[in-house]
Formats: structure tokens, sequence, C-alpha cells
């Protein structure tokens, strides 16, 4: 089959290649792919970032958001029949939505909303269970509490702010003046433009945010949060809870936790928190999300969409940050809109 694989870690490491269809075993969902979306962590994974964590057997596929057809189960898979439309974000060490076929475990797959096309379900896996998991595992966001989002309109941005309005919390983000009018449209209760104010001078008291940018941007966040209050940074640095999550070896917790002692600290004498956070797979998370998505409580936000051959384009749209709004969509169907 054709897929785009990583054939060496690095900027140029990934290609085009042929190669077998996936064995499906005996918890295993063979989907025939029909979309799947780029996000930054396949830049991250290519680039070799977590390698020392996430031990990736070179070449492999790339691609962590899928939704197609099941066209085979496996002898141990319930629920599940041949035909199904599905979506799922696979879990570590088993990507590969940038393929024709991928096997995925049962446990990480759901039934794809029924309000959203193909496409627009494989916008979401990925970035809906980051927003879950940030929302409700790690933060416990109840009603009338203050959330800022940063990049309110990238993909992950507009559904982590969808979530937190669901939620009830009050919602603050960062954006541009292009991008004012749709996250507004999102839920967001103040829109501070990135490009003309410093959220750091106009925003306090808030319970948590959530920082897709790092550096000062990071640092500048703790400060806008009230005493206890937590900020989760998906870009990093990474903390020990990080190698935890993985199962990686305790000497790697401690490594990462140096790599965040500086941030650890800052929050520390600012009477805050600091976590990192790294999605997990999980197919009944996806199954509540869905049911979010077909009530008309949360939304996907598409940016563009490229056909299947110009997946390594898709990512290069999506790295060089000429993403408008939204995520970018890889389409195994003909008809496609051009960028």
């Amino acid at each position: 089959m054709k897929a785009f694989v990583v054939a060496k870690y690095g900027k140029d490491g990934a290609r085009a290649a042929e190669v077998p269809e996936p064995t499906v075993g005996d918890r295993d969902v063979l989907v025939r792919v029909s979309a799947a979306s780029v996000n930054p962590l396949d830049k991250m994974v290519r680039n070799g970032e977590f390698k020392l964590l996430l031990k990736y057997k070179l070449p492999f596929v790339l691609g962590h958001d899928v939704a197609g057809v099941v066209t085979r189960v496996g002898s141990a898979v319930r629920g599940f029949a041949v035909g199904d439309e599905v979506y799922a974000r696979p879990r570590d060490l088993r990507i590969g939505s940038f393929a024709e076929f991928i096997a995925i475990d049962m446990d990480d797959v759901a039934p794809k909303p029924a309000s959203l096309t193909l496409r627009e379900a494989a916008a979401v896996p990925l970035v809906a269970l980051a927003a879950w998991q940030v929302l409700v595992d790690r933060a416990h966001v109840r009603p009338g509490q203050k959330v800022l989002i940063h990049a309110g309109a990238g993909g992950l941005g507009s559904t982590v702010i969808q979530l937190a309005k669901h939620l009830g919390a009050t919602v603050a983000t960062t954006a541009n003046t292009d991008t004012e009018k749709l996250v507004r449209s999102l839920g967001a209760d103040i829109v501070v433009d990135y490009t003309r104010e410093d959220f750091s001078k106009v925003l306090s008291g808030y319970d948590l945010v959530l920082d897709s940018l790092g550096g000062a941007n990071l640092e500048k966040s703790l400060t806008v949060l009230k005493p206890g209050g937590l900020a989760i940074s998906v870009v990093g640095p990474p903390d020990a809870g990080f190698a935890k999550q993985l199962g990686a070896p305790s000497f790697m917790g401690l490594i990462m936790n140096t790599l965040s002692r500086k941030v650890r600290k800052q929050a520390k004498a600012l009477g805050v928190r600091y976590e990192f956070f790294f999605m997990r797979a999980n197919g009944s998370q996806l199954r509540e999300l869905g049911a979010l998505y077909d009530s008309g409580q949360l939304r996907p936000v598409i940016d563009s969409t490229f056909p299947f051959d110009r997946t390594l384009e898709a990512m290069a749209h999506v790295e060089q940050g000429r993403t408008k709004a939204g995520k970018v969509v890889v389409s195994m169907a003909p008809d496609h809109d051009n960028d």
C-alpha cells in the first residue's frame, strides 16, 4: 500500500513509500483510511524529539489522526463490524494514518460522529482528546472558573475554547485581528489581540492556562494565574509525569525534571503549578466527544484539505505556519479543496 514514512529522523526524514498492509491482531480493527489530519506532533515525531521515550522502529508510517471505514476485525473485537465508519487517534508506537490502511487497537477506536463527514471527523481525535484530558481529567474545570487558551484559532485552541465554554468556564484567548471573529463564535469571552497587546498586562486571576507556544509565552502565562492556579503546556518542557505516562525508566523522569526545573521553580515562586501534557489514545472518550459534536456543542474548524499524494505538502503547510485557523486535512477522496 502507499504510505508516508519516516525513513530517518530529521526535517527531510519523511517520504512516500510502498509498504506492506498492516497485520491485524486479535484486538485490532483494520481501517481503510478516508482522511487523516496533520498535527504539530507529526513534525515532532518525525524530527525525533521523543525518540528516547517513543522507540519507533525506522522506517515507520506517520500520522496521528484518522477517519475511515472498517474492512476487517480481529477475532476478539466486539462492537465494530466491517463497513462501520470510525475515527481514532491510534496509540503511540502504533500510529500510521498517512497510509491507505491502518490497524488500530479496538480500545482506541470510536464510531464516527454521525453529524460529521469523514474529512471533518479526521480533524477531531487528537485535539478533542487533548482538550478533554486537559480540561476534564487534569484541571477538573468547573463552571465559573477562568481559563486562558493561547492560540485560540489553532486546531487545539479552537477545540479547547468550545469545550471549556461547554464546561461553564469564562474563556479568554489570544488571537490576531483576522481570527478574532472566529474565536468569539467558538465561545471566547475575552480576546487579546497578540499583535497589539501583551496578554500578561491585561489578564489576571486565572485558574488555568493552556500554553501551546512555550518559552517566554509560558513564563508570562504563570503570572496571570491566581494562587494555586495551573499552567499546562503541550510543547514543554517535559516533566517526570511525562516519562511515567510513557512507562519510561525512572532515570528518564529525573532527566525530564531537569529539563523543566527552571519553569517549575518560577511557578513555585509565584505560588502556582506547572505541568507538561501529552495526550493519550482513548476510544471511550472519543465516544463521549462524538456525542458533543452530534449535539452541536462542538464543531471542527478546518483550514484546508490536501489530496493524499500531497501529504508532505500538507505537513509543510502546518510547519511553515501558513494555517489560518483550525486543522489541515489529508483526504483520500479525489475531489478535494486546494489549499
